[in-house]
């Protein structure tokens, strides 16, 4: 089992850079690829970036690509996404999600996550 708490969101404006942390707790973290997802009001849960367990491969949409990292510290237990160039439609609530090793399916899918943050309020001012 692998509890998450996300934070570091806020107020910024468009081109402002800001950095989310997620904070987990579990002994299986290391062995978990984690992700970032996103949801606007009115709109599905969209994927943002992934990190495989050992923080080797890395993946981010489209939408961010160039703009977001994704890293990890497993010493630390802590998943951050650097967000650079910020803009207006980046604005969203931002939930941190961990898989079990053995999930099978595409990480830019939410449905393969078990592990879910609570999430943290991002929002980009024009």
């Amino acid at each position: 089992q692998v509890q998450l708490v996300e934070s570091g969101g806020g107020l910024v404006q468009a081109g402002d850079s800001l950095r989310l942390s997620c904070a987990a707790s579990g002994r299986t973290f290391n062995t978990c690829p984690m992700g970032w997802f996103r949801q606007a009001p009115g709109n599905e849960r969209e994927f943002v970036a992934a990190i495989a367990p050992s923080g080797s491969i890395t993946d981010a949409s489209d939408s961010v690509k160039g703009r977001f990292i994704i890293s990890r510290d497993n010493a630390k237990n802590m998943v951050y996404l650097q967000m650079n160039s910020l803009k207006p439609e980046d604005t969203a609530v931002y939930y941190c999600a961990g898989r079990r090793a053995a999930n099978g399916g595409s990480w830019r899918e939410a449905r393969t996550y078990s592990y879910w943050g609570q999430g943290t309020q991002v929002t980009v001012s024009s």
